[in-house]
């Protein structure tokens, strides 16, 4: 018993020791024998914290508008502009009428919001302030209903929101977004406020609650006014022929959203006069859907990555093999006093292979610390949301230790089958 736990302990902690010395005697062949592992386990654990960050804040912008939110609108969502598919261009416009069909018919809605939006040079020709001249930041310019605030899952955090009376008698009443009210009125109320829009006088009737920024954009930037007063005020956009009106819908049960998803296109088709072979000539998005297509364009970004650290990791490996290779050669007269001294076969590759193991788990190590200091840099700098999950700092430490086993197992093997009389001849 005495003497297997001893076995144990050199096989361990001495090797171990053995291998540490190794690493402080040739301080800068193992150092260039470590930046393949360093440089494939700070690629991993960077990565992985710049991934599951911006996940994680895009699920968040995605949940603070809705997990349910089914929208409607003329054209395609797009990112990164680009110019219109001619099919998009013909498609007919979708109207204020279309969104009181589906808020009388669609039995499974809970609220119909009618949205129109400020774009190109309009937006750009806005002009927001108070009376004393206090500018706004380009806040997004919306007219819509009363429908919107929960279709849109936003909250007041003091006044009111529109109702039909507001729309219905043209009322020249805004809600406005946290940011927005910071860059015209500083820290005061801004209820009862006046704002100008364009030298036309509005009452802040409401200030809504902080959502934080969504796809470039930010959401808190934003001034509301009901539908009717915006047609009024800009008629173009009503007529323009553009993307003229947003429709967006959220169910009673959250369970059957594709249900009521799948009852109002119904609905639409029918009042659009399509046949049932004809597609849609209106685009659908939901957050679950556009959260998927980001979430499969980060996995693709991710798995580039990830074959670049593979690579550095396998360049490390190589290199690893190659040292103890060197090292083996260099050593063979001590594997040979080990052996005259009774050391095993077993004894002596787990000598070598202890050795690679640590010398890459010492890698991994300085690997982890500089992924990590990666993503601290760019949270700091850029205000990037990266986070590293503690799976990947363990997957990034295996790995490492993993590519040791493995590079290690040959060298490992070959310095074991030396023979002892012919290792302790050698010079």
């Amino acid at each position: 018993m005495t003497r297997r736990k001893v076995g144990f302990r050199g096989i361990g902690t001495e090797n171990v020791r053995f291998a540490m010395r190794a690493m402080v005697a040739q301080k800068l062949r193992s150092f260039l024998t470590l930046l393949g592992i360093v440089a494939g386990v700070a690629t991993v654990i960077a990565m992985v914290s710049f991934v599951s960050g911006f996940n994680d804040a895009v699920t968040d912008s995605f949940s603070s508008f809705g997990t349910t939110l089914v929208q409607f609108q003329k054209y395609e969502p797009r990112f990164g502009g680009g110019r219109l598919p001619e099919d998009q261009k013909r498609r007919r416009d979708l109207t204020i009428e279309d969104a009181e069909a589906l808020k009388e018919t669609a039995t499974l809605a809970a609220s119909v919001s009618q949205e129109r939006y400020l774009f190109g040079n309009d937006a750009a020709n806005l002009t927001v302030k108070t009376p004393e001249g206090q500018e706004g930041n380009n806040p997004t310019f919306v007219g819509t209903n009363p429908d919107y605030a929960p279709s849109n899952n936003a909250f007041i955090q003091d006044g009111r929101f529109f109702v039909d009376a507001d729309v219905t008698h043209t009322a020249r009443t805004c809600v406005i977004g946290p940011q927005t009210a910071e860059a015209l009125f500083g820290k005061k109320d801004p209820i009862g406020r006046t704002v100008l829009v364009n030298g036309v006088a509005f009452n802040v009737i409401g200030l809504l609650e902080k959502k934080g920024s969504f796809l470039g954009g930010d959401a808190d930037n934003i001034l509301i006014i009901p539908i009717s007063t915006f047609d009024e005020m800009f008629p173009q956009v009503k007529n323009g022929g553009g993307d003229t009106i947003h429709i967006a819908t959220v169910p009673k049960d959250p369970k059957r959203m594709y249900e009521m998803m799948d009852q109002e296109v119904a609905i639409l088709r029918a009042r659009r006069g399509l046949k049932a072979s004809q597609p849609n000539d209106f685009a659908i998005f939901t957050s679950e859907a556009q959260l998927k297509t980001f979430q499969q364009i980060t996995g693709g970004i991710a798995g580039a990555m990830v074959l670049i650290a593979a690579i550095a990791l396998l360049v490390g490996g190589v290199g690893v093999m190659n040292i103890m290779l060197v090292s083996v050669t260099e050593r063979t007269r001590e594997i040979g006093v080990r052996k005259a001294l009774g050391a095993t076969r077993k004894d002596i590759a787990m000598q070598f292979l202890v050795e690679a193991i640590s010398l890459t788990g010492v890698g991994g190590a300085i690997g982890i610390a500089v992924g990590l200091g990666i993503a601290m840099l760019v949270r700091l700098v850029f205000e990037f949301p990266a986070a590293a999950p503690l799976w990947s700092i363990i997957l990034g430490f295996g790995v490492s230790t993993a590519v040791g086993l493995i590079f290690g197992l040959w060298p490992a093997l070959k310095a074991a089958k030396q023979d002892p009389i012919e290792a302790l001849r050698y010079e």
